[in-house]
């Protein structure tokens, strides 16, 4: 994995520390993700893949961020049942973080200058300037549920935008090629 990224401080969400060398030699799904949000539905089609592919070395990893007009206000113990209850989900959550502005994290401050385009990015864009809500600079996330695929190597192979759930085409293809590819 780059190093760039995987010697980054994470720290799940019960509190015990890591980062992302401790999945060296996966391709990691990585969301920015948020439980009152009207795509939280998108947990669903996120755990069915993790699910589908973990076996073949597939992580999701969910960051809860409430960036975007508070949609994650809970503590990181709120957020953990929450998942769990309501989406049964099964892949690492880690801490709240922000995912935008000067406190981004570190790691998506790596995440977006490696990738600063997503695939499907304009109609969710499109969507949240008709309300009024602004979308950030070039490069900055756009709201929850934004999504970068690492490979096997730490290298950031594509980026999602939002409204491109789980079981997009798009999305499933680039994930079936960096779990195919050495």
């Amino acid at each position: 994995m780059s190093d760039a990224i995987t010697a980054i401080p994470l720290t799940r969400i019960d509190g015990q520390t890591d980062t992302l060398a401790n999945h060296s030699g996966k391709v990691l799904l990585i969301v920015n993700v948020a439980s009152k949000c009207g795509l939280t539905p998108q947990y669903e089609g996120l755990e069915a893949l993790y699910r589908d592919k973990q076996a073949n070395g597939l992580e999701v990893l969910a960051f809860p961020a409430n960036n975007f007009n508070g949609q994650e206000p809970g503590a990181d113990a709120e957020i953990a049942t929450f998942c769990k209850t309501s989406y049964d989900v099964t892949f690492p959550l880690y801490a709240k973080i922000s995912v935008k502005g000067e406190d981004i994290h570190p790691l998506y401050a790596e995440l977006t200058a490696a990738k600063p385009e997503a695939v499907g990015d304009g109609p969710m864009r499109e969507r949240l300037a008709g309300y009024g809500i602004a979308t950030g600079g070039p490069g900055e996330i756009v709201w929850n549920f934004e999504k970068f695929l690492v490979g096997r190597d730490g290298r950031v192979l594509d980026r999602f935008a939002p409204d491109v759930d789980a079981a997009d085409p798009r999305l499933i293809d680039s994930v079936e090629k960096a779990l195919s590819a050495d």
